[in-house]
């Protein structure tokens, strides 16, 4: 199958592209930044998600709108408005079968910067929306909205004995999941899955129950 993901250069969306190409799928990942991804199967577009206009990928089969930007001035833009506009280049290919967001758990809890939790929140709005004009094609349209999650974007906090410490103790399991952990979940959402669809998946630890925000 051919599988196309935003936001592949590194963290989540790394972890996912890395998870198809493990089980034998192609994919074509699209990223400000540059390719980090060496593999046969592996394509890659050096892309901003606002972009219009044409993009020279393959129609996929599977659909993951993972890119996103943790600057609250530009949240709104790149998370939301950037995010809308890079699916619906893909929604009339007749291949396509699953579509995924990546959200966050602040679209829950609004614990996080204002901009930034209403820009996942607003995704989590459109994939329910994308799910109900989708379902007569029996097109699946979920999404993932993890809490913390250990990648490069969160370096700051990891690199911090006592910031990582108070986060931790936000969490009912004592710790962040691992991107992977995220990827695995992406997999069974969009390629074992057959009857969830307009869900939005939580991931995060136990942290909802707390949900303080540390930065």
């Amino acid at each position: 199958m051919n599988v196309v993901v935003s936001g592949t250069a590194s963290g989540i969306g790394k972890a996912i592209a890395e998870r198809f190409l493990a089980e034998g799928h192609a994919v074509h990942g699209i990223d400000v930044d540059v390719a980090r991804i060496s593999h046969p199967r592996y394509a890659h577009v050096v892309r901003d998600i606002r972009d219009e206009g044409p993009l020279s990928v393959p129609a996929p089969h599977i659909l993951v709108a993972n890119a996103g930007t943790i600057e609250e001035d530009e949240a709104i833009d790149v998370n939301l408005v950037g995010t809308i506009r890079f699916v619906e280049r893909f929604l009339d290919g007749d291949e396509l079968r699953s579509v995924l967001f990546v959200a966050s758990a602040s679209a829950r809890n609004g614990a996080e910067f204002p901009l930034y939790v209403a820009s996942k929140a607003g995704i989590v709005g459109y994939m329910k929306n994308l799910a109900l004009k989708l379902a007569p094609r029996g097109i699946t349209v979920n999404s993932i909205s993890p809490g913390g999650v250990v990648t490069p974007a969160n370096a700051h906090i990891l690199g911090s004995e006592e910031l990582y410490g108070q986060v931790l103790a936000e969490t009912l399991l004592g710790k962040w999941a691992q991107a992977s952990e995220i990827a695995d979940l992406a997999w069974y959402l969009t390629m074992v899955n057959r009857s969830i669809t307009g869900e939005d998946i939580l991931i995060d630890n136990g942290e909802m129950l707390k949900s303080n925000f540390i930065w």
